[in-house]
């Protein structure tokens, strides 16, 4: 073999050994022993906004005025070449001025030689700062999730505890139970499958369907509920139906129900005003104790939902008005 023949052997070589770092579209650099690049690919060009000249030649350390300075990495470098050491997958996050903070799994390992006294280091960048994005939102989804399940499961406890047992048999608290259950179920499906919110009409069609031949509903404007909202204010609307079925207007063949709502304005501050009227039904007095359904209404209206809310029993049937703040945040 003449030396024109290594020669152009070693340049092959070379020039494929560099295809291979330019073709991958991973970051990857060269060190000399004085952690000066060697070898830069066009990845890691492209990944931190620099060009071949700034960066080929220069110390590491010294790169984009200094934003390659991390005391971590510093640490880890030092350490490789000297006791034929490898960083594998290591973390760091940093903030870097052209691109912002990114997180990096770095991977660094003594370059291979055949008489393996290399003294070149090779560096690989992952950039992991979208998975850590994804995986801080799944985190939160997950805790949101777990505290949902738990408020789900504290409701479905109380009604299971408060529904009324003293003179019902097995198959009437039942009934009166899983009509309950079954409206939480819907306004947990509608507060969980509408990511803009829930509009009012909606939830009262959704929630009322079993009573809508006997309900006229006279709409206001129509405005989107929070999703904390959802599940009282629907809850109290089945209540108030439910009450009617049994003791109001809807037990009585020319009973009826009159509902509207609109929204009112105080200042700055929206409120929807939500009138219910019961009408030919029996005469209705009004209760010496405050049972399960009113409870519930109450407590909906005024503490989950900061509202307020008046009940009247007149002859003809309950009269309720439930006014809550619509200037809450849509979460």
């Amino acid at each position: 073999m003449t030396l024109e023949d290594l020669y152009r052997l070693l340049r092959s070589g070379h020039v494929q050994a560099q295809g291979v770092l330019d073709t991958l579209d991973v970051p990857l650099l060269v060190l000399d022993q004085g952690m000066c690049v060697v070898t830069a690919n066009p990845a890691f060009l492209r990944a931190f906004k620099t060009s071949r000249d700034d960066t080929v030649g220069h110390a590491l350390f010294e790169l984009g005025n200094g934003q390659w300075d991390i005391p971590d990495l510093r640490q880890l470098l030092s350490s490789v070449i000297p006791r034929a050491a490898a960083i594998v997958d290591y973390e760091i996050s940093h903030a870097f001025p052209d691109i912002g903070e990114r997180t990096f799994l770095i991977t660094a390992r003594k370059l291979a030689h055949p008489d393996g006294n290399s003294q070149q280091i090779l560096i690989v960048f992952t950039d992991i700062t979208k998975r850590r994005i994804d995986s801080a939102a799944k985190d939160i989804l997950l805790n949101e999730s777990r505290h949902r399940m738990k408020n789900l499961l504290a409701v479905v406890r109380a009604l299971a505890h408060q529904t009324r047992t003293e003179g019902e048999t097995a198959l009437q608290y039942r009934k009166s139970f899983l009509e309950r259950l079954d409206c939480l179920a819907v306004t947990q499906e509608l507060a969980m499958a509408e990511a803009d919110g829930v509009d009012f009409e909606t939830l009262v069609r959704q929630t009322l369907q079993s009573y809508t031949d006997r309900i006229a509903l006279r709409p206001g404007a129509n405005p989107p509920l929070a999703n904390s909202q959802v599940q009282p204010l629907g809850m109290s609307l089945n209540e108030l139906a439910t009450n009617a079925v049994k003791y109001g207007a809807l037990s009585v063949p020319d009973g009826s129900i009159n509902l509207s709502w609109e929204v009112e304005h105080e200042g700055e501050r929206q409120v929807l005003s939500v009138v219910w009227t019961e009408e030919n039904g029996p005469e209705v007095d009004q209760p010496d104790h405050e049972g399960f359904g009113t409870g519930l209404i109450n407590h909906s209206v005024t503490g989950a939902l900061d509202g307020e809310v008046d009940i009247a029993y007149d002859k003809s049937g309950v009269n309720v008005r439930i006014r809550i703040p619509l200037d809450r945040n849509l979460e």
